[in-house]
């Protein structure tokens, strides 16, 4: 870890100095004397309730509406992934048929080989419990149940039948045919794992667009600050040098540029007072929070030491993105199909055979007393004979379905890989980047006061005075620029590639 400290610059000896000093906006008085944009030294304190950009990034994963949409999403997923996992459990039910009632005139053969019509009245129950398992390796169903069946009759003969099936073992099997679970498993896998990657990916989303938000606030905040103190140094300088034009010590040239200078300053400082509420609602929104107070921001005190090594980034990238599972499922949902086409529109059998024992009788007890063997065994067998070349059409859309998967896969990956290494590589250069900008911001202060106290003894013109405060701005917003360059590329690495280079561990 290191700190960004700028030099501390000493006070010179000159009364305007007490003249220009303007309070920072949304300063705390607990907050270092400072300006506002550097960090705070080691033991300061910082204003009660100010949100730091760790806040806010766990405001936003917390609260925020974004999280609250992706936590629901990651809840669905693994609720339909418990869903799948229990329906290859075996299942157990019970089903049956309460009344079947049928009132009509049938007709009856007599022993003398006549047909009479008369009436009856039949009702039919069934009940039965059945335990049933799907074998997504071989493709099959089998089942295991146990059922019975009454019978009621009345009309010209009153009759009551029980028909029982203590057991009964069924066995439904596809030949030639897609195993549809098999690959709902594979794909089921695979859509669990992308669930939580996708997850995982929106968190680091969330992180970095509201670190984006949080430095654009903070930037906002130092441009209202800087304005505000650029058009009190304006106005003092623009009524010295009204003083000195009296007494004949400038020309008029000089003073007019004073004053568009100061007017310039002043329109400054309402253009930045509408990005800072901009920005500050832009923030608020991310983070779910909601007050009249104004928001106070405090960058990071630290910025750490991150080494990063660019093929490191992109094998973590690649193990841990979300596109990597995402190409996985694709492919195997293409192969599904074309193993579909395929198979669909060729040969194809469905065997369905079942043993057990069942027994019949006019009373309950008897119906299952000495139970009689049960078989049955049937094959359909399906063949298409000729389909106007529509099944080889349809596998070779799969085909080319396949490749264009394949296709993208790779561009997709090669994509990954870039952003990988050159996120990388951008956060070691924002590293070096921050430092200098650092350093430059204090210099170009350092050169502004040396600049304005020469002006007021009259050592230089007032050009060189505005080209110092200029520069001075300029630092300062590009200062201001690192840090928020560092801060994004570090998020912007750690949603790349799903790893946490400074506790060195994937995210969790």
């Amino acid at each position: 870890m290191w700190s960004i400290r700028r030099i501390a610059r000493e006070a010179p000896s000159v009364v305007i100095l007490a003249l220009v000093s303007t309070p920072a906006v949304g300063q705390q008085p607990n907050c270092p004397p400072a300006r506002q944009h550097e960090i705070a030294q080691a033991g300061a304190p910082c204003p009660a309730g100010a949100l730091t950009l760790a806040d806010a990034v766990a405001l936003a994963q917390k609260k925020g509406l974004s999280a609250e949409a992706s936590r629901e999403a990651l809840v669905a997923a693994r609720a339909h992934d418990r869903a799948f996992n229990a329906r290859l459990m075996p299942q157990v039910s019970v089903g049956g048929m309460a009344a079947n009632y049928n009132h009509s005139i049938i007709p009856v053969v007599q022993p003398t080989g006549e047909t009479q019509f008369v009436s009856q009245s039949q009702n039919e129950s069934t009940m039965g419990l059945t335990v049933s398992q799907t074998l997504p390796w071989l493709g099959s169903t089998l089942t295991v149940g146990s059922y019975l069946d009454r019978v009621d009759l009345s009309g010209t003969a009153t009759a009551r039948t029980y028909t029982s099936t203590p057991f009964l073992v069924s066995l439904s099997q596809d030949l030639f045919k897609p195993r549809e679970r098999l690959w709902d498993a594979r794909a089921q896998d695979l859509r669990s794992t992308l669930a939580e990657r996708q997850y995982l990916e929106s968190r680091e989303d969330a992180a970095l667009t509201t670190a984006s938000a949080f430095f654009d606030y903070y930037a906002a905040n130092v441009a209202l600050n800087n304005a505000l103190t650029n058009a009190a140094v304006n106005d003092t300088l623009y009524t010295l040098n009204k003083g000195r034009f009296e007494v004949g010590k400038i020309g008029e040239n000089e003073l007019l540029q004073s004053e568009l200078q100061l007017l310039r300053a002043r329109a400054s400082v309402d253009g930045a007072k509408l990005e800072r509420d901009r920005s500050e609602s832009a923030l608020r929104r991310l983070i779910n929070v909601h007050s009249a107070d104004t928001l106070v921001v405090i960058p990071p005190q630290e910025v750490p030491t991150v080494e990063v090594d660019p093929e490191k980034a992109v094998a973590q990238a690649l193990r841990n993105a979300s596109i990597t599972e995402q190409a996985s499922l694709d492919s195997v949902n293409a192969r599904r199909q074309e193993t579909e086409a395929r198979l669909n529109n060729g040969f194809g059998a469905t065997l369905q055979a079942s043993y057990g024992m069942n027994q019949t009788s006019n009373l309950f007890g008897l119906a299952y007393a000495s139970p009689l063997p049960r078989q049955t065994l049937s094959m359909q067998l399906s063949m298409p004979i000729f389909q106007w070349g529509g099944g080889r059409a349809d596998v070779e859309a799969a085909r080319a379905n396949i490749a264009q998967i394949s296709s993208m896969t790779r561009a997709r990956r090669e994509q990954l890989v870039e952003d990988a290494r050159y996120a990388a590589l951008q956060l070691t250069q924002s590293q070096r980047m921050l430092t200098i900008a650092a350093k430059a911001d204090t210099v170009a202060e350092k050169r502004f006061e040396v600049a304005k106290n020469r002006y007021v003894i009259g050592k230089i013109g007032v050009s060189d005075l505005y080209i110092a405060q200029n520069e001075k701005d300029q630092a300062l917003d590009a200062y201001v620029q690192a840090l928020r360059s560092y801060w994004t590329n570090y998020y912007r690495l750690r949603r790349v590639t799903l790893y946490d280079f400074k506790e060195k561990a994937p995210l969790q």
